[in-house]
């Protein structure tokens, strides 16, 4: 017999600035933080949040500028989301942390000379090196938001982010394929988030090639990532960020994509996880 959905309890947090941070907490015993990435909101977690949870209490923020957490700044940086990580460690406890994507990014850069965070689980972290990240979809990104056509916004964005096959696939083509594989509950997160989206992405290019101060970090560092869209210009990127943090691991994943951790297999990483978080 199946065991009974256990659901999330919500909390939240005044961050160092007043901004009120929420989060979803599920589970029992020790306490980590999740931090999802851009485009992307706790419950986006749960199915991670509900595995993991068997055996830790874990805590998914909502990133500001979602939900019922307080706003981004007009002069948003990462910085703000790295003190509301904190704000949630001094509430909880919490010294294991997951991140995703840009969260994997603000972990990183909020366990910098933190000694209060023991291991860091991170998923794709949005580390760019060498200018491996594209930028070149901002023009038009900024272009469509500021015409209200949000949804042209985000084909920009998906087109110049994605796998070599999507970038390939005609525009006017692209943009009738996607309705059809977004839910209308995914598209209205998505369109919601889309200048969060720029801020963080402009945060991403300003941080390039700063990789070498995670030397500064003393957590254990689990790097994963999925090898189904792997870039060749980036297959060499994990690799460079495991060099210089002075304790880390790397785990590939066959057969998954950047959105294995909350959408392709949870369970399957949230297991890793556990195991890594469980070591001594």
């Amino acid at each position: 017999m199946a065991e009974p959905k256990i659901e999330q309890v919500a909390d939240s947090v005044i961050s160092a600035d007043g901004t009120r941070i929420a989060y979803l907490t599920i589970g029992t015993g020790p306490a980590v933080i999740v931090v999802p990435g851009a485009l992307s909101v706790a419950r986006g977690f749960a199915r991670f949040a509900q595995a993991l949870g068997a055996n830790f209490t874990v805590h998914t923020m909502e990133r500001r500028g979602r939900g019922d957490s307080g706003p981004q700044s007009a002069n948003y940086s990462i910085a703000e989301d790295c003190a509301d990580l904190r704000a949630v460690q001094d509430k909880t406890g919490a010294e294991l942390i997951v991140g995703h994507s840009y969260g994997g990014l603000v972990a990183l850069e909020a366990a910098r000379g933190n000694a209060s965070v023991r291991k860091l689980a991170l998923y794709e972290p949005g580390v760019s090196i060498a200018g491996a990240v594209p930028a070149g979809w901002m023009p038009a990104y900024e272009k469509y938001l500021a015409e209200g056509k949000p949804f042209d916004a985000f084909v920009e964005f998906v087109r110049d982010m994605g796998p070599e096959g999507v970038r390939k696939i005609p525009r006017w083509m692209f943009r009738r394929m996607m309705p059809m594989f977004m839910k209308a509950s995914q598209k209205d997160v998505v369109t919601s988030q889309l200048a969060e989206n720029l801020r963080e992405h402009r945060e991403l290019l300003r941080l390039n090639d700063t990789y070498p101060h995670y030397s500064e970090i003393s957590a254990a560092v689990l790097l994963m990532d999925g090898d189904e869209d792997r870039r060749a210009s980036t297959e060499s990127d994990h690799d460079r960020l495991a060099t210089v943090i002075p304790v880390a691991e790397r785990h590939t994943f066959p057969g998954i994509d950047h959105f294995g951790i909350d959408e392709r297999a949870p369970e399957l990483v949230a297991e890793l996880v556990a195991e890594f978080f469980s070591r001594s």
